[in-house]
């Protein structure tokens, strides 16, 4: 196996909500939800960086087509990671998280690595964490 994530799916619980959380809160490019035609369908993607795309779906859609039941979730379960270039860009996209509707689970602080970096929920408690980690710095 070549190990290669394209897509990463977020099961939500009100994809309208979740979509103006991503395309009007934090600014992610979209063109909306399509597939509303389709039973389970409804969906909305985002470009990432990198080729990457973040895809909305409701929890009930993805518990239809994987054939599991829907459950309760853990935000600690998995936490998705945006890596900025400085300090003040973390502080940057944290208070641009709040200002859409996320809580702050953590703000920012020094951490032991010698980066800084703080934790964010979207509205269906998916966790994010903001950092600026010196050893891995994105490309730009």
């Amino acid at each position: 196996m070549k190990p290669r994530i394209t897509l990463i799916t977020l099961g939500v619980d009100d994809l309208e909500r979740a979509v103006y959380f991503y395309r009007d809160g934090l600014g992610l490019e979209t063109d909306g939800i399509v597939g509303k035609e389709f039973e389970h369908g409804a969906v909305a993607f985002f470009q990432l960086e990198g080729g990457l795309r973040l895809a909305l779906w409701p929890r009930k859609s993805l518990a239809h087509d994987s054939g599991l039941p829907v459950t309760a979730s853990s935000p600690t379960d998995f936490c998705l990671a945006h890596n900025v270039i400085s300090k003040s860009e973390v502080d940057s996209v944290m208070t641009q998280a709040r200002n859409a509707g996320a809580t702050i689970v953590k703000a920012a602080h020094d951490t032991f690595y010698g980066g800084y970096a703080g934790y964010f929920q979207d509205p269906d408690r998916h966790l994010w964490e903001v950092a600026w980690n010196p050893q891995m710095l994105p490309r730009e």
